[in-house]
């Protein structure tokens, strides 16, 4: 059973850094795109930054391009996000997702397999 596992979130002021984590495990083939969400209260979850896991391809919405920061780790099964200069409008539970089936696409949460459980992250100014 594939699991995902979320770390790092907390609360930061407005400027800050936090890094978040995303352990994967349970599953012994290749993912196609691993992914970062965000979701907040009466909203959908929005995609934030997604790396096509063969080739190390990265993207980026628009929001956080320039201050946030996707990579992987495969050697230890984890990917990151980098997050600087928060704002308060990045405050929003955090989840990292895994696609396994080629032909989806990074920002759209209906084409993953696996979610994590979430970890908050607060931005205060």
């Amino acid at each position: 059973q594939v699991q995902l596992v979320e770390s790092g979130g907390g609360s930061v002021q407005a400027g800050g850094s936090l890094r978040l984590s995303c352990q994967v495990s349970g599953y012994t083939g290749s993912t196609y795109i691993m992914g970062w969400f965000r979701q907040v209260p009466g909203k959908e979850r929005e995609g934030v930054a997604g790396i096509y896991t063969g080739g190390g391809t990265t993207y980026y919405a628009d929001s956080v391009k320039g201050r946030f920061t996707i990579s992987q780790d495969k050697a230890k099964n984890t990917l990151y996000l980098q997050m600087n200069r928060l704002k308060p409008e990045d405050t929003a539970m955090y989840y990292c997702a895994a696609q396994y089936t080629a032909g989806g696409t990074w920002y759209l949460a209906g084409d993953y397999n696996y979610w994590g459980q979430g970890t908050q992250v607060t931005v205060s100014s």
